[in-house]
C-alpha cells in the first residue's frame, strides 16, 4: 500500500481547506448556538462536579496531610525504631488521611455551631434592639450639643429620618439575608440530597487522591515528556511547581494567619469586655483573609457597632482602634512574613492593582485569589521579557535601564537626572539631562539622534559640535519636510 506524502501541495491544500471551513462551521456555532454549548459545559461540570470536590478538598487539605505525615509520625516511628517499609509508609498514609479528616470536620462543625450559636443571635440582638441604639446615639447628640440648640435640632431631624431608613434597611435585607443564608446552608447540607451526594463522592475521591497523590504527579509528569520536547516539558513541569507554590503557600497561609488574627481579636475583645466579640472577632478574621484592604474593611464596621451600643463611652471605640492597630502590626511585620514569607513577590502597587482588577471581576473572590493569581502572570510576563533580553544579550536588572536613554552596538548610554548634574559641563547638557556613553562618545541633541561629539574635543570646540549637530539636524528635518 502506497503511503501518502505529506509534503505533496495537494495534500497541504486540502488539509488547510479542511480547517478553513472546520473553523468557520465553529465560529459560527459559537454564535448563534452558544447558548446550546453552554448549556453541554454546564453539564458536564454537574457531572463532574463530585470529582471537582475532591480534588478541591485534597488540594486543601493535602498541607495538613503531609505536616502530620513528614513532621510528626514518620519521626516519630523513626524514633520507636519501627523498620522502614512499604507497610509502614503505607499505615503512617491512612493514619494521617483519618486524622486530617477528622480534624476537617471538627472545623466544620465548630464552624456551622458558631454561625448557629453565635452569629445569628447577635445579629437577631441587633435588630431587636436598634431603636435603643439610635435612642443612645440621640442621647449623645443631645449632651453634646447642649450649647447650640439650633444644630441639636437638626442632628436629631437627621437622626429620625435616616434611623429609619437604616432600621429597615437592617430588618429587610441583613436579618432576612442572615436567616436565608442559615436557611439555604440548612437546606443546602441537610435537605438537599445531590449535594450532599456530591460532596460524599467528593470526600471519598479526596482519600484516593491523597493516598496515591504521589502516583498522580508521576503519571502528570510522565504524560508532559511524552508529549513535549525535554525543555518545553521541563519549563511546563517548572512552572505548575510556581503555580502550586504560589497559590497554596498564598491561600493556605493566609488561611491560618486570618484564624490566628480572629481567635487573637476574640481573646482581647473578651478582656476588654467589649459587645458582640464573637461577631466582631469574626468580622476581623473574615476580612483579613484579603490582603491590604482587608483590616480597614473588618474594623470600620467593628467600630460603628461598637459605637452604636454605647456612644456615651466613645473611648470604648478609641481603645478597639488602637488595638486592631497594634494587631495589624504585630501580623503585618512579624506574623504575616512568618507564616507567608515572601510567597507573591509582588510589590504594593501590584497587590493593589490585583485585588482592585479581580475584585471588580468576580468580587469577594477575586479579592482574595486576585493576588496569587497576579503574581503567576506577573511571573510569566518576567520570565519571557527576560529570555527575550538574554537572546538579545542585554541585562535583565530593571535598576540598570533606570536611566538609559539609548542602546547600541557600542552599549548602554545612560543619562544623569537633573538632580545629579554637575553644572561645570553645561555643553553637554540637552533639556536639563546630561547623556552619557559606556563608549568614547556623547550622545547630545533630541532623543535617539545620530549626531554625537567625542570626548577628547576641547571644552570651547565641543559647545560648537554640539551647536551645530543640532542645527545640522534642524536643517535635515526641514530638508526632510
Amino acid at each position: 500500500m502506497k503511503k501518502w506524502n505529506w509534503n505533496n501541495k495537494y495534500i497541504g491544500w486540502g488539509i488547510t481547506a479542511f480547517l478553513v471551513i472546520t473553523a468557520s462551521l465553529g465560529v459560527y456555532y459559537l454564535m448563534f448556538h452558544s447558548s446550546r454549548l453552554f448549556e453541554n459545559i454546564s453539564r458536564i461540570f454537574n457531572i463532574l462536579m463530585p470529582v471537582m470536590f475532591g480534588l478541591i478538598i485534597a488540594y486543601l487539605l493535602t498541607p495538613v496531610l503531609d505536616y502530620f505525615e513528614i513532621r510528626i509520625f514518620t519521626p516519630l516511628c523513626d524514633k520507636v525504631k519501627w523498620k522502614k517499609s512499604a507497610g509502614r509508609s503505607g499505615i503512617i498514609r491512612i493514619f494521617c488521611i483519618l486524622l486530617t479528616l477528622a480534624l476537617f470536620f471538627a472545623l466544620i462543625y465548630e464552624l456551622f455551631y458558631m454561625l448557629i450559636s453565635q452569629i445569628v443571635p447577635s445579629v437577631i440582638n441587633i435588630a431587636n434592639n436598634f431603636d435603643t441604639y439610635v435612642e443612645n446615639v440621640t442621647k449623645w447628640l443631645n449632651k453634646l450639643l447642649e450649647d447650640n440648640p439650633m444644630l441639636r435640632e437638626n442632628a436629631n431631624l437627621i437622626i429620625e429620618r435616616y434611623s429609619t431608613e437604616l432600621n429597615d434597611w437592617f430588618n429587610t435585607n441583613v436579618l432576612a439575608k442572615t436567616t436565608d443564608i442559615l436557611k439555604a446552608v440548612s437546606l443546602s447540607v441537610l435537605g438537599s440530597i445531590k449535594v450532599l451526594w456530591n460532596l460524599i463522592i467528593g470526600i471519598i475521591i479526596s482519600v484516593y487522591v491523597m493516598i496515591n497523590k504521589e502516583k498522580f504527579a508521576g503519571q502528570f509528569k510522565k504524560i508532559v515528556f511524552a508529549t513535549h520536547d525535554v525543555n518545553n516539558a521541563n519549563i511546563i513541569i517548572n512552572n505548575v511547581k510556581f503555580t502550586h507554590r504560589t497559590f497554596g503557600g498564598f491561600i493556605g497561609g493566609k488561611v491560618l494567619d486570618s484564624i490566628i488574627i480572629g481567635l487573637l481579636c476574640f481573646i482581647g475583645t473578651t478582656i476588654m469586655k467589649m459587645p458582640y466579640a464573637t461577631l466582631i472577632s469574626l468580622i476581623i478574621g473574615v476580612t483579613n483573609v484579603i490582603p491590604f484592604f482587608g483590616p480597614y474593611l473588618g474594623a470600620i464596621p467593628s467600630i460603628f457597632l461598637i459605637f452604636v451600643v454605647d456612644p456615651m463611652h466613645p473611648l470604648n471605640c478609641v481603645y478597639f482602634a488602637i488595638f486592631i492597630l497594634i494587631l495589624q502590626q504585630f501580623d503585618g511585620n512579624f506574623l504575616g512574613p512568618l507564616i507567608l514569607g515572601d510567597s507573591t513577590g509582588l510589590s504594593g502597587f501590584w497587590v493593589i492593582f490585583s485585588i482592585t482588577f479581580f475584585g471588580g471581576l468576580w468580587g469577594i473572590v477575586g479579592m482574595i485569589i486576585g493576588v496569587p493569581l497576579f503574581a503567576v502572570i506577573y511571573a510569566a510576563i518576567k520570565s519571557v521579557i527576560e529570555m527575550k533580553l538574554r537572546k538579545k544579550e542585554l541585562p535583565t536588572d530593571s535598576e540598570l535601564y533606570t536611566y538609559v536613554c539609548a542602546i547600541d552596538d557600542k552599549g548602554m548610554h545612560t543619562y544623569v537626572p537633573e538632580g545629579k548634574q554637575n553644572t561645570k559641563h553645561k555643553e553637554v547638557y540637552q533639556f536639563g539631562q546630561q547623556f552619557i556613553s559606556d563608549s568614547s562618545e556623547v550622545i547630545t541633541g533630541d532623543f535617539m539622534t545620530k549626531h554625537t561629539i567625542r570626548k577628547t574635543e576641547k571644552k570651547s570646540d565641543k559647545k560648537k559640535t554640539v551647536q551645530g549637530s543640532i542645527h545640522d539636524s534642524q536643517k535635515d528635518d526641514s530638508k526632510n519636510v
